[in-house]
């Protein structure tokens, strides 16, 4: 089994593409797979290409990088996901998260940083640059306390088909029966079980069931 990591680059600046390129080729286990000039070649892109991670230019032409993202997360497409950008603000860091964006990169990034944001989402991690990451800790340390927890893990963390899968966990349904009452397989059942098990940090359905009484999920 293949090790390279396949990317597809979306940008409609055709030199920032070529420095990503440029930069991605030049590593032993990176492939660029395909490039889009637009949100829609974008879709188009990822879902001939299958890449492993997309990276995303938040403000593209016909569709933007956020508009993307929720496609591709309507249609159950899990492909990993980092979104590149000029802007810091607030605003779109955590409307890239709540569309289910894994990263979020400065165009500004070192090289090494920006390898090393393929290679943790690649892998199944997540990864925010330092710039972004203290926007997260200060929603998360909100002098207001545990609504705006709440509505981070509620709104900005959890996915509508998150949600879903959580009710049926806790009326004990299993992964078949899930996969069955939302018309998705099994596998996508799976998937979506396990991502909701880590953005909470549970390891059982008790602890799952205390955690989402604990933030009022359902």
């Amino acid at each position: 089994m293949s090790n390279t990591i396949r990317v597809v680059l979306a940008d409609d600046h055709v030199f920032v593409r070529d420095g990503i390129k440029s930069l991605l080729e030049n590593e032993a286990n990176i492939e660029v797979a395909g490039e889009a000039t637009d949100g829609l070649e974008a879709l188009k892109i990822v879902e001939t290409a299958k890449p492993d991670l997309l990276i995303l230019d938040i403000r593209m032409p016909n569709m933007t990088g956020i508009e993307v993202v929720e496609k591709l997360r309507s249609q159950n497409n899990m492909v990993k996901i980092v979104m590149l950008s000029m802007h810091e603000s607030e605003e779109y860091v955590l409307k890239s998260i709540k569309a289910g964006a894994d990263g979020y990169l400065l165009k500004g990034s070192s090289k090494e940083e920006f390898l090393k944001a393929v290679h943790t989402v690649a892998n199944g991690g997540k990864y925010f640059s330092g710039d972004i990451s203290s926007i997260l800790i200060g929603q998360l340390s909100n002098p207001s306390g545990a609504v705006e927890t709440k509505q981070l893990l509620d709104e900005e963390l959890i996915t509508k088909r998150e949600k879903e899968i959580l009710k049926l966990l806790l009326s004990g349904k299993g992964n078949k029966e899930i996969a069955e009452a939302l018309d998705i397989s099994k596998r996508t059942a799976e998937v979506h079980r396990f991502n909701l098990m880590k953005k909470l940090k549970v390891k059982n359905l008790m602890e799952l069931s205390n955690k989402a009484t604990e933030y009022s999920l359902l």
